[in-house]
């Protein structure tokens, strides 16, 4: 159908080269884009870019990674997701979306959030101690800004704005979504500015969302808002084969699940979790058949419109990257899109 939206989600992870050797971010870089220019002749909707600080991911300004790949696609829609707005300028963030949507054409897309990880604070010079007043703050404005009128704002976090112009203007109110992971508030402040919901499902069931899906749309009607579709990202992997996927994708992703494990208290991961993730939990990994059917039930169970698979978690090769982008928009889309017609 053609009001569902199919995209996928990197962090920029640094893959391997066919040989295990781990590539410079410069290179890594240059791969992600090379697999959005794959994606967007193989028919995938949206690419979404996350903003990071950590040597494992090579991304940390996913805009000018978007700019780079604008001047190289022709249809995809180019987003991040997210930016960590709290420890950003909004003004800068909407100068630099705009500046995107010049160079796309009308392309660019804004998922906002407060990230899961906390590295841009104390590198950009924010107290930890403000990550909720930052967030509140710095949405509200950057709402604001969504109008492209004469600005007025005041706040604790900030300078203060008199009727400011802001520059240069997209000439559209570019889209923008709010990256949550699963807060009741953060969806009711979601539907307050009217705005999309896109929900991070990284772990579990994903049908468990349903509720804030629900709680969205009472929201908004609430709020006397329109109601935009809600969108759902999710992790996984395709190849050939259900075996092949999983073995490509396992090591890699317990490799960085237990890396993020033992900075937050998790224990590691065990193969038993993983083929339990992927059975009944929020894993998309397989043959295009298996993750297609995955994928129909995850939308249908949520009750969303958009569908991200974030196809990169850990040092996957590279070829075996390319193969998934490959796989994803020329054979799993078109399955789902007949699964929910």
């Amino acid at each position: 159908m053609s009001d569902y939206v199919f995209g996928l989600d990197t962090f920029g992870d640094v893959p391997t080269d066919d040989g295990g050797a781990l590539l410079s971010h410069p290179r890594a870089i240059r791969q992600v884009v090379d697999e959005v220019v794959l994606a967007d002749g193989a028919g995938v909707d949206v690419v979404a870019l996350g903003e990071h600080h950590r040597p494992e991911y090579s991304i940390s300004t996913p805009e000018t990674v978007l700019a780079g790949i604008a001047t190289r696609t022709s249809r995809i829609r180019l987003s991040s997701g997210v930016t960590v707005l709290s420890s950003d300028d909004p003004v800068r963030v909407y100068q630099r979306f705009a500046t995107l949507d010049a160079l796309s054409d009308g392309r660019a897309e804004v998922i906002v959030g407060r990230g899961s990880f906390t590295e841009s604070f104390p590198l950009f010079g924010y107290d930890m101690g403000d990550y909720e007043v930052l967030f509140d703050e710095k949405l509200d404005l950057f709402v604001k800004l969504l109008d492209e009128k004469p600005v007025s704002w005041q706040g604790s976090t900030r300078a203060a704005l008199d009727g400011v112009e802001v520059f240069p203007k997209a000439g559209r109110r570019i889209p923008v979504w709010v990256g949550v992971g699963g807060s009741p508030e953060s969806v009711v402040r979601t539907a307050h500015h009217d705005l999309g919901l896109m929900l991070a499902i990284i772990g579990g069931p994903p049908q468990r969302f349903a509720a804030y899906v629900d709680l969205y749309h009472r929201a908004v009607e609430q709020f006397g808002n329109q109601p935009h579709p809600v969108g759902m990202h999710a992790p996984g992997f395709i190849a050939d084969t259900d075996e092949e996927a999983r073995e490509i994708f396992y090591a890699p992703y317990k490799a960085q699940m237990d890396l993020i494990g033992a900075q937050r208290g998790w224990p590691p991961m065990e193969r038993s979790r993983f083929d339990a993730e992927i059975e009944q939990g929020a894993l998309h990994v397989g043959s295009p058949e298996t993750v297609a059917r995955k994928i129909a039930d995850s939308v249908r169970a949520v009750g969303a419109r958009r569908f991200d698979l974030i196809y990169t978690v850990g040092p996957q090769p590279v070829s075996a990257r390319l193969k998934a982008v490959e796989l994803y928009g020329t054979r799993v889309i078109p399955m789902v899109r007949e699964l929910l017609a």
